[in-house]
């Protein structure tokens, strides 16, 4: 077939050059136009951060404080065992006493009786 259009090897060449560079021009990245709402999207979404954050920190705190409570309460619970056991045992150790006294008394007052039987 014969060449119509009367083109060189060379321009051949050009024009396949050119081709390939418009082919590879689609593919590259073009400059992004910044969008107007970036900034206010920014901040909206760095205002939802924060609330979220504060909600978790309060979240937490309630959590420590109710952990701390329940804590203080079996302290309590356990100072309190430890009183009415440390009470039963003083209350044994008196009646051990009076017991003793008692006993004492009795064993003076046979000794006392003794002595006077003797002497009579």
């Amino acid at each position: 077939m014969r060449d119509l259009k009367q083109t060189a090897f060379t321009d051949r060449l050009a024009a396949q050059q050119e081709a390939k560079k418009a082919l590879l021009a689609r593919f590259k990245p073009k400059p992004a136009a910044p969008d107007p709402e970036f900034e206010k999207l920014a901040e909206k979404r760095a205002a939802e951060k924060e609330a979220l954050r504060r909600e978790h920190e309060l979240a937490k705190a309630e959590a420590r404080r109710e952990k701390a409570e329940k804590e203080a309460a079996r302290l309590a619970a356990e100072q309190a065992a430890q009183e009415a056991v440390d009470a039963a045992k003083r209350a044994a150790r008196k009646e051990r006493k009076q017991l003793t006294k008692e006993e004492q008394k009795a064993a003076r007052d046979a000794r006392y009786a003794a002595r006077k039987a003797r002497q009579r």
